[in-house]
């Protein structure tokens, strides 16, 4: 056995990532209290330098909102101060939330909607509507990807396949948690969620006594009415991905049947705040919708955002949400609502049509569930026209709408049973190695027949350590340095790298570990010791070390790669 190493050092800059923000409503602090405590009391007598502001009414009872005045004390300080109280189960910051903020490709848009779709789709039903034939994520002809993409045939969510055996059902309702829904779009306005005793009652009334006002297709929590209408764009392109009309004109969505309920919290602006995401979730839980769809993020690590996911699930609500598009790690630099631990919750990545993991998604070994079409997505968007963005916030839609058409043919699964299935029924992608949970792309047709792929996968008990040549940096490295070195084990299946110790600096400095064909296999960053990388097929790994000019920590030293025959 031997193992080669080719050493080239190297000098090049590098671009430092800013650190997410957890930005939150200024002054005002989220508070539960402890069960038996009588609210009048204790914000009656116990608050200092600040003051109960108004009550969040919620199914499973009250939050309460605390006003005050930063410039006098920090909401850290308050925060801490409120949470050491015997009678407060929690305090955290009202955070803001904003869409995970798509590319929006206009010089392309001339382009998609007047392209013609001639190719021969077999024997499967195809919808007749004019821009079918762009819709990648549906249906990948290798030629009908975007411009300058080497799309491959067949990574798509295989959804002609899966029309065969059910093509949604209107029964389904889809809570699009988002900026509203454009519910006159020519393509959605057929989809709606109807309020019957709202909408044939009196305005101004909550003719059916659930506590909300003129609630026809959903509400608005940004704005506190029942018009949830789409004054930015987002909500109305994610919720035509799921299931615009098949009707012969425009886009068509993963599901033909199925009703929308429009839950507006985040502004024509594209922001909300944590109350505002509560009570939408508590409001499409109690209204009995089957997933909610969330392709939004921000803000930090909030309890009562979580409460509510965990009564959704109770309620057996699946809960889609974009993983992100910062194009970080979510494992190490979570990203909200995605990577809360809640059995409904399936975070989603985006790939592209060339079935890579795109640029800007975020990722995670152990937080990201699932990847889906994110790149170049033509859908609807606000005053009924059409427009093709990217991000993790069109990826999610595409996982929505393969969700709903099983739960059109399984009615009894719990949302833990669902994701797992949707995971273990994916195709295997090769750049989702060591980014998703199971490598895995969504694919409709495997999900409803319940076929599960082959993985080319190694058996975790077969590892074997083998020495390798010393590939080690100054201890401090230098800035703005390059090392790299190949290692090459002849023979073997699988190869993963074994690092004895690293200390570098967090996110700006890193090892990259790619396969023999180039394919990132991880970044590694931060600081740890007899730490074992994901794993590449065959016996190479391309290592690639980068400083930046800023901060030189100890460094690395590596020596063993594990293999397997």
């Amino acid at each position: 056995m031997s193992i080669k190493s080719i050493l080239a050092p190297a000098i090049i800059s590098a671009m430092a990532l800013s650190p997410l923000a957890a930005d939150h409503v200024p002054g005002e602090l989220i508070v539960k209290l402890k069960k038996d405590v009588a609210a009048e009391n204790f914000f009656g007598h116990s608050l200092t330098g600040a003051s109960l502001d108004r009550r969040i009414e919620l199914s499973s009872g009250d939050l309460y909102v605390v006003k005050f005045n930063e410039s006098l004390v920090s909401i850290d300080t308050l925060a801490k101060q409120m949470n050491e109280r015997a009678e407060v189960e929690y305090a955290e910051p009202n955070f803001i939330y904003e869409i995970v903020k798509p590319i929006v490709h206009t010089n392309v848009l001339d382009e998609i909607l007047n392209y013609q779709d001639a190719s021969d789709n077999g024997a499967y039903y195809t919808p007749a509507d004019a821009k079918f034939g762009k819709l990648w994520g549906l249906r990948n002809t290798g030629s009908n990807g975007p411009r300058g993409v080497n799309a491959v045939e067949g990574a798509d969510v295989d959804a002609l396949k899966a029309w065969e055996i059910t093509k949604g059902d209107r029964a389904i309702k889809i809570a699009v948690i988002d900026t509203g829904i454009d519910y006159n779009h020519p393509d959605l306005r057929d989809q709606m969620w109807v309020n019957e005793a709202e909408a044939n009652g009196q305005p101004g009334v909550d003719d059916d006594g659930n506590g909300y006002v003129d609630d026809i297709h959903g509400y608005d929590f940004a704005n506190n009415d029942g018009d949830p209408i789409d004054g930015h764009s987002h909500g109305t392109h994610c919720a035509g991905t799921i299931g615009a009309s098949h009707n012969a004109i425009g886009v068509a969505g993963v599901m033909r049947d199925v009703q929308f309920v429009a839950v507006k919290f985040l502004t024509d602006s594209g922001s909300g705040s944590t109350e505002a995401a509560i009570k939408s979730i508590d409001y499409a839980t109690k209204i009995g919708v089957d997933i909610m769809s969330n392709s939004w993020g921000g803000g930090g690590r909030s309890e009562a955002l979580q409460e509510a996911i965990e009564r959704a699930n109770d309620a057996g609500i699946v809960f889609t949400a974009a993983a992100g598009n910062s194009s970080t790690d979510n494992d190490s630099r979570p990203h909200y609502p995605s990577n809360y631990n809640v059995d409904n919750v399936i975070s989603v990545a985006a790939t592209t049509a060339a079935d890579e993991l795109a640029s800007f998604s975020c990722y995670g070994r152990s937080t990201v569930h699932i990847g889906a079409p994110g790149h170049e997505i033509l859908s609807t968007v606000k005053n009924g026209g059409y427009a093709s963005y990217s991000g993790t916030s069109m990826a999610t839609p595409h996982v929505s709408g393969v969700i709903g058409l099983f739960l059109a043919e399984n009615k009894d699964l719990t949302p833990l049973q669902i994701r797992n299935k949707v995971m273990v029924t994916s195709d295997p992608v090769a750049a989702l190695r060591g980014k998703t949970i199971n490598s895995g792309r969504i694919n409709a047709y495997n999900l409803l027949t319940n076929t599960i792929p082959e993985r080319n996968e190694p058996n975790p008990e077969d590892w074997q350590t083998v020495d390798a040549p010393l590939f080690e940096s100054a201890h401090p490295y230098s800035e703005n340095e390059v090392m790299e070195t190949v290692y090459e084990v002849e023979g073997a299946k699988f190869i993963r790298l074994r690092i004895r110790k690293f200390d570098l600096e967090n996110r700006y400095d890193y090892i990259e570990i790619r396969d023999a064909k180039g394919t990132l296999i991880e970044k590694v960053t931060g600081s740890g010791e007899n730490y074992t990388s994901f794993f590449a097929e065959g016996g190479t790994l391309k290592l690639t070390f980068k400083s930046d000019r800023s901060v030189q920590k100890w460094g690395f030293v590596i020596d063993q790669v594990d293999v397997q025959y």
